[in-house]
């Protein structure tokens, strides 16, 4: 099995695409204006802009897949919302508003989008405060979310540190997507209240400063989201396959290991924490109604290594 994972990292699209940083993303980078208000950026799943206070503002932008659009249109709309939300969560903040861009061809397919738009919104409790609309040329979706949160509370998505032991929390409490058997659906069936608790989980990490990094795990999956953490971060790490917990649902629906790591896991999250404070990390989420366990730990080498707890394989070095 430890050789059909590691083929499957190497070669998984999503996963590719969310280790790569964009040629196009670079250019912008290194030819963009830059100011010294801009506390983090690019490799973040929200980036943060300083205020004249303690305080920092957050911003994330998604563009939802045109092929969902047109299959999905109302969990399109939903999604939309959903994203932004969790790359705010992510980092330890608090989403605030959101802003939305939405054209379409059809008027159906376009209403199903927004009534998708307004449910993410009343579930997740943020506002739409900005848009602009396109009508009768394409079908398109991209949603941003603002958030903010103190600058000492703030997790970075590319500060992971030697030695530190690597924390993946998951929402349990799901079912498989409607859109694909490889979405794991925490939310939707869910009160605003029970969604909300599981994502303050992140706020009270950041306020106790006890994790070095972190990131919500997005369609890359589990490794994809590693890959990203660790690439950024400019280390490495060693997974034991043998710790990743399933849900007992996808137990009982006959999922393996090489499928789970697949899917697309509302509601979890990749942290990476001193080994002196990873069980307290593990108990708040507990205590959120989330699974949280030690699935291994942090490397000074840029390369990702994964075992079962005998052999060890070297997936992929940076």
């Amino acid at each position: 099995m430890l050789d059909k994972i590691a083929e499957y990292i190497r070669t998984n699209l999503n996963i590719i695409e969310k280790t790569e940083i964009s040629p196009f993303v670079q250019n912008i980078n290194e030819n963009s204006y830059k100011s010294p208000r801009i506390f983090s950026d690019i490799g973040q799943d929200s980036a943060a802009v300083t205020n004249n206070n303690d305080m920092l503002t957050l911003i994330t932008t998604d563009r939802i897949k045109t092929s969902y659009i047109e299959n999905f249109p109302l969990g399109a709309g939903f999604s939309s919302i959903l994203v932004g939300v969790d790359d705010i969560y992510a980092c330890g903040g608090k989403p605030i508003a959101a802003s939305i861009i939405i054209s379409f061809k059809d008027q159906i397919l376009g209403q199903k989008m927004i009534d998708g738009i307004c449910k993410g919104s009343r579930l997740f409790q943020v506002p739409i405060v900005r848009g602009h609309t396109n009508l009768k040329e394409f079908n398109e979706l991209s949603s941003t979310v603002i958030g903010e949160i103190k600058k000492d509370e703030y997790i970075s998505a590319t500060n992971a540190q030697d030695k530190d032991e690597i924390i993946l929390a998951v929402d349990f409490s799901g079912n498989v997507g409607k859109a694909s058997k490889l979405h794991w659906d925490t939310v939707t069936f869910k009160s605003s209240e029970e969604v909300l608790n599981k994502r303050k989980s992140m706020n009270e990490i950041a306020k106790l400063k006890i994790v070095n990094s972190a990131k919500d795990i997005s369609n890359g999956g589990i490794f994809g989201t590693i890959l990203q953490l660790i690439n950024y971060s400019k280390v490495g790490a060693d997974i034991n396959i043998e710790k990743i917990v399933m849900p007992p649902v996808l137990i009982e629906k006959a999922y393996n290991l090489e499928t789970y790591m697949q899917m697309y896991l509302t509601t979890s999250y990749v942290l990476t924490a001193p080994e002196k404070t990873s069980q307290d990390v593990v108990k708040i989420f507990n205590d959120h109604g989330m699974f949280a366990a030690v699935i291994g730990r942090i490397r000074n080498e840029q390369e990702l290594n994964i075992t079962d707890g005998q052999d060890t394989i070297k997936v992929i070095e940076f």
